[in-house]
């Protein structure tokens, strides 16, 4: 793949190694300090976002990066829903872009790479948990794969001086509800 802003350049989606952790906490740390696609206010340091990371893998989940030229503009990763059995099958996904890196295609090739990637495995539901009903970048890249509202939850979150309202939004995986899962599965 090459990129748009670099002709030549090749963007690179592969799996998330620890070498790439103080990058992928740059890339949070901005979406914390200034966005409202993620709620939470205190910077995580490049330990727990090493913790985190581990927890998604030792599930056998996906965590993946962008990466051109060596450099990590990006990360997407799945993880359950909710941590009660009957949720296996139902994933919710994440992704988080350096500020160059948004509004060239990147975020979508990797949510695609992710959603394959989910659906190989064998989940059957895919939930995107929406930060700010105004962030239209997460919620057009979400429609344009396949993902349909299924909610709003109004200020449910207060963040830089304002209410801000989650927009879930969901999308079937593989045959989602119209089969059983696999056997060994259940």
């Amino acid at each position: 793949m090459t990129t748009p802003e670099k002709p030549g350049s090749s963007l690179l989606l592969r799996p998330s190694n620890e070498a790439d952790l103080a990058a992928i906490q740059q890339i949070y740390q901005v979406a914390v300090l200034e966005g409202t696609g993620t709620f939470e206010t205190e910077v995580p340091d490049v330990a727990e976002m090493s913790r985190r990371r581990a927890e998604v893998l030792s599930r056998g989940l996906p965590y993946l990066v962008a990466e051109c030229d060596g450099q990590v503009l990006g990360y997407a990763y799945a993880n359950y829903f909710r941590p009660r059995l009957a949720y296996r099958f139902c994933l919710e996904d994440s992704i988080y872009l350096s500020p160059a890196a948004q509004g060239q295609g990147i975020g979508r090739l990797l949510l695609a790479e992710l959603v394959a990637r989910c659906e190989a495995l064998g989940a059957r539901q895919m939930l995107a948990v929406i930060g700010d009903a105004e962030n239209r970048g997460s919620v057009g890249l979400h429609a344009a794969l396949g993902f349909e509202h299924t909610g709003l939850l109004k200020s449910a979150g207060w963040k830089f001086g304002r209410w801000l309202d989650v927009v879930l939004m969901q999308r079937q995986l593989g045959q989602g509800d119209q089969s059983s899962p696999a056997q060994g599965q259940a």
